[in-house]
């Protein structure tokens, strides 16, 4: 349970090494973190699929450390080793090129500008190694670079300090057993950071809160939108609070809400047949009424009035072949409409990146919050977001 205490992955800076095999990669990441996390060996392509380790840079915070394969990776298996690796850079803040002994040449030259090329479309910032130099002047390079791209608040423009806060948190079937889920739990702690007086209670606990005069905003389990909407109206008789949901919060933090929202116009037009690919950023083993598999669906077909085909995406796998259905790739035409969640296990970075890919194809993308919102019968003006 140890990982409950740290910092998640998703608001961690992610610092991923790069370069050819044998170049000493899978060396330095062992010298920088101080630790034996990946194997070292004269072999080349020792290092097949990506391994990372959590650990703390100062003044740069919570970091994630990532050794990947090599880019010159060879054969079939090389070539889907050098694929996991390009995917990296997807969330990737800094990379680190790694310069081996005797690898100066022609070919390694090419490697490296074709690298250089893929970072600067995607905005990462670079710092170059060459092997027997020194680590802890590296982590000086890295720890100095000021990353432009600041992550906002959940609730930045919603909380000040002295706001009354409710937090709705449905403990139902999906509910983790003795535990709240990540997007509850940061949202509660932004809360505390910002002096808010934050209360915590199942829908039904709204109806012993003593009244909902002074409370500045209720966010809810999206899930949950219609019942705590209904109660709101039943319960106020003064200012009204304002409500919103965890996920609307994180698609306020990591993505974009104004291309979320311009999404929502999108359901109007889908048509019998067309293919939905709803995406989430985490692995979960699905529950019978699941929010992705079961009721965005359910949500979407109310709102569409169409027979609607659904692919579905999990963690790193938005651009990936799944169930043998081209999604975000070569195929991609066949997808009308991408529904994404609100991403509290990816880095701001990885949601916009997601975003600008299905706005590269023409596919509208939409967040989980708005849609359930929607198809509980909340106008998104009357939604704080």
């Amino acid at each position: 349970m140890a990982e409950l205490n740290e910092t998640p992955r998703g608001s961690r800076i992610h610092i991923a090494f790069f370069g050819l095999r044998n170049a000493g990669k899978s060396t330095l990441v062992n010298a920088f973190t101080g630790q034996q996390i990946a194997i070292v060996s004269d072999v080349p392509g020792t290092t097949t699929d990506p391994v990372s380790k959590a650990m703390e840079i100062l003044p740069l915070g919570p970091c994630l450390i990532t050794d990947t394969a090599g880019l010159d990776d060879v054969g079939e298996l090389g070539t889907m080793r050098v694929e996991k690796t390009l995917k990296v850079l997807e969330k990737t803040d800094i990379a680190v090129w790694v310069w081996g002994e005797g690898l100066l040449n022609a070919d390694s030259t090419d490697f490296h500008e074709l690298f250089l090329t893929e970072c600067q479309k995607r905005g990462v910032v670079v710092i170059e190694y060459h092997r027997g130099d020194s680590v802890e002047e590296l982590k000086k390079k890295i720890a100095a670079v000021k990353l432009e791209d600041k992550v906002p608040g959940l609730l930045d423009g919603l909380v000040e300090k002295g706001d009354r806060v409710v937090c709705v948190c449905p403990i139902d079937e999906s509910a983790p057993k003795g535990r709240l889920i990540l997007p509850q739990v940061q949202v509660i702690r932004e809360c505390l950071d910002r002096h808010a007086i934050c209360t915590v209670c199942q829908v039904d606990g709204l109806e012993r809160l003593g009244g909902l005069e002074n409370v500045k905003l209720v966010i809810t389990d999206s899930q949950a939108f219609r019942e705590v909407a209904q109660m709101l109206q039943t319960f106020q008789t003064s200012k009204s609070s304002e409500l919103t949901s965890f996920s609307v919060l994180f698609a306020r933090q990591k993505g974009d809400l104004a291309e979320f929202v311009k999404g929502l116009e999108a359901i109007k037009s889908l048509k019998d047949g067309d293919t939905v690919l709803v995406a989430e950023g985490c692995t979960h083993h699905r529950q019978c009424n699941d929010i992705g598999s079961v009721k965005i669906p359910k949500a979407l077909a109310k709102l569409s009035g169409k027979k609607l085909k659904f692919e579905f995406a999990s963690g790193s796998g938005f651009d990936l072949d799944c169930g043998g259905a081209p999604l975000l790739g070569e195929g991609v035409s066949n997808i009308s409409l991408v529904v994404h969640c609100g991403g509290c296990m990816l880095t701001r970075r990885e949601v916009l990146r997601r975003i600008a890919l299905a706005k590269e194809f023409g596919i509208p993308i939409v967040n989980y919050g708005l849609v359930l919102a929607m198809a509980s019968g909340i106008e998104i003006e009357n939604l704080c977001i």
